[in-house]
């Protein structure tokens, strides 16, 4: 069974965290059901990005992203080339190694 591997982030994860996960689940429901919090203000949707995390490795097992999730992640703090929309991201068989960013883009949390 593959891993997510989170690397540390200072308030959701600041330890990081591994987690085995079946494929074809998202990296967003896979963290949410193992403790890691990651903001979904959409309700995984893909109208959002606040779910954005980067794959820092294994990023080349995830299906490609459609055209809609890449105009969402145009609108992403941080954007870069392995930027995913945690919501879209489904695993594969290959481990993932995920960032998730510092800051997200998000009017109406409440934890900020």
């Amino acid at each position: 069974m593959p891993q997510i591997i989170f690397l540390p982030h200072e308030e959701l994860c600041p330890d990081g965290k591994v987690i085995e996960v079946e494929p074809g689940v998202s990296i967003c429901d896979a963290a949410l059901a193992n403790g890691v919090d990651i903001e979904h203000a959409c309700e995984k949707s893909c109208a959002c990005t606040t779910c954005h995390v980067i794959v820092r490795e294994g990023f080349d097992s995830l299906d490609e992203a459609d055209e809609l999730e890449e105009d969402m992640l145009d609108k992403a703090w941080g954007l870069e080339p392995e930027s995913r929309l945690s919501c879209q991201a489904l695993v594969d068989e290959e481990d993932l190694v995920v960032e998730i960013p510092k800051y997200t883009i998000n009017q109406v949390s409440e934890r900020h």
